[in-house]
């Protein structure tokens, strides 16, 4: 029997669902080189067929199907799941699955890398004592960590107290190849819009409060009463499911604007729905590293963006997109109607974050970012070339 010597990195995550945390997973086990690493990828709670996004054969999967609450029910059970897998690198994601680290290192694994991508729900500014005081509970457990964005490599620094030698700021990459800009004016399949007959605002995200899409039907409403004349050709287009997608069609529809909106839910054909807008909004009220930011930018899209978490980091204003305050429907609004009278600018803008991504945001830059740090951590421990 051949002993397959790659090291294995175990991706622990909550839920492995429809996400940019998730998408950043995929990216990097589709991407990095298969004689490197192997690669598993654990959820505390569920697995979905998001999984068929990722298209090695050699990854395993494991749902744990952990019940609301703190997982210390499930350390005995991620014990045993660590001493028989084996991984030489624990890879935890965000708050909700960093106390994974605590049975990691009960369990020996020799690396225990713990990834920053967004603050939490409730706790948008990062302003939480308990939150930061978990955090500093679990560091000792945790080798290294990994922020997404500058704002969260501070935070790290100063609200948890994770030393710059401890921690990595990696930004997430984009497939450039997969997301492209449209060669000619194109629709998106089963869209009623179509470029260049309309002007076609877009958002595609998780319908949740986080990422505040009643933000952008509001705007599109108060876009609208602001300047009446774009009716004949400004649209709003908004891909994504969620809690709150029947609360923004109701408003859309209360204000007599239904006609003018299009709200499918999810969709599996994104880089479509990207190449068939006009500009990308991403409305939330906090973000690490928006993927879907990346996503657009890579398909030639200018950007409206609130100036939240790393959204600065990604968007250069006035020069790739337009930073506008969270919360603030005026400004938002404001923004859409400026691109929307000059689609001229709308076009400099997203040719310009194309420049941007192929330079900034590769995704090889980003796996071979992760490949190096897999790799120095590894060396750390004298585990490089074997198996643990």
């Amino acid at each position: 029997m051949v002993v397959d010597q790659r090291p294995l990195v175990l991706h622990l995550v909550y839920r492995f669902d429809t996400g940019g945390l998730e998408n950043g997973v995929v990216n990097l086990v589709n991407h990095m080189p298969q004689e490197s690493y192997r690669h598993a990828i654990v959820a505390l709670t569920e697995v979905t067929e998001f999984r068929r996004r990722v298209r090695r054969e050699d990854v395993t999967f494991v749902a744990l199907n952990k019940p609301p609450g703190h997982a210390i029910s499930l350390y005995p059970r991620l014990y045993r799941l660590f001493r028989e897998m084996r991984p030489a690198i624990v890879h935890t994601r965000n708050l909700a699955a960093l106390e994974a680290s605590v049975p990691a290192w009960a369990a020996r694994v020799p690396v225990r890398i713990h990834g920053e991508h967004g603050r939490e729900g409730d706790d948008l500014d990062g302003l939480s004592r308990k939150y930061r005081l978990l955090r500093r509970a679990y560091r000792p457990f945790v080798n290294h960590y990994v922020a997404l964005s500058r704002d969260l490599a501070g935070y790290l620094a100063a609200s948890v107290g994770v030393g710059q030698d401890r921690c990595s700021q990696i930004y997430n990459g984009v497939d450039s190849v997969r997301f492209h800009p449209a060669d000619s004016n194109v629709s998106i399949p089963g869209c009623p819009f179509s470029v260049p007959e309309h002007w076609i605002v877009g958002s595609v995200g998780r319908m949740q409060p986080v990422k505040d899409p009643l933000l952008l039907a509001q705007a599109f409403v108060q876009a609208l009463r602001a300047q009446p004349a774009l009716s004949s050709r400004l649209r709003l287009v908004m891909v994504g499911a969620g809690p709150l997608h029947g609360e923004v069609q109701a408003l859309l529809t209360s204000a007599g604007l239904e006609a003018l909106c299009w709200l499918p839910g999810e969709r599996a054909d994104v880089p479509e729905v990207m190449r068939g807008l006009s500009c990308f909004v991403l409305p939330s009220q906090s973000e690490g590293v928006s993927n879907t930011i990346l996503e657009a930018m890579a398909s030639g899209l200018a950007i409206i963006a609130t100036d939240v978490g790393g959204n600065a980091e990604l968007v250069a204003n006035k020069q790739t997109g337009e930073l506008v305050p969270a919360r603030n429907v005026q400004a938002l609004a404001g923004a859409i109607v400026r691109l929307a009278e000059q689609p001229e600018q709308a076009k400099v803008w997203g040719d310009a974050g194309r420049v941007d991504v192929e330079r900034r945001f590769s995704l090889e830059s980003m796996v071979a970012s992760y490949q190096s740090l897999y790799d120095r951590c590894l060396a750390a421990t004298g585990a490089t070339n074997s198996r643990h």
